[in-house]
């Protein structure tokens, strides 16, 4: 008699379940197919891409600087900007790829190669004056 007191004060009572008629659930409009073995085209999935940058103002080295955070390579062209302000960015991309581990590469007159880690830059350019 107790037990059931407290049964029903906590609502663990067995005879409310035996009353309520058991629903069935109609799993046939719910199953869904996953291949395990679906392949993806390689190229899309783990493109690398290379940025190409022609910086106006030092404060254009941000930006340059924010694609290397992104994991991607990126050329800058300093053709169009005076040798003072190509210097400021060349020395703060610089030191940006040094805290990232990366490098950076002269290819051409005022042109760099900048990447981030786990990017490798194989080869020279003879021609160049480093």
């Amino acid at each position: 008699m107790a037990f059931e007191k407290f049964s029903n004060f906590f609502g663990i009572n067995d005879e409310d379940d035996e009353n309520q008629p058991v629903q069935e659930a109609d799993y046939s409009n719910n199953e869904k197919v996953v291949s395990m073995n679906s392949t993806t085209d390689s190229r899309t999935t783990n493109s690398s891409k290379i940025a190409i940058y022609q910086p106006r103002v030092y404060a254009d080295a941000k930006v340059v600087a924010k694609q290397l955070l992104n994991n991607k390579a990126v050329i800058v062209n300093f053709n169009n900007i005076n040798d003072d302000s190509a210097k400021r960015i060349v020395d703060f991309l610089t030191g940006s790829i040094f805290a990232l581990n990366g490098e950076i590469k002269r290819v051409g007159d005022k042109i760099f190669l900048c990447t981030p880690p786990k990017f490798e830059i194989d080869g020279s350019i003879p021609d160049i004056n480093e």
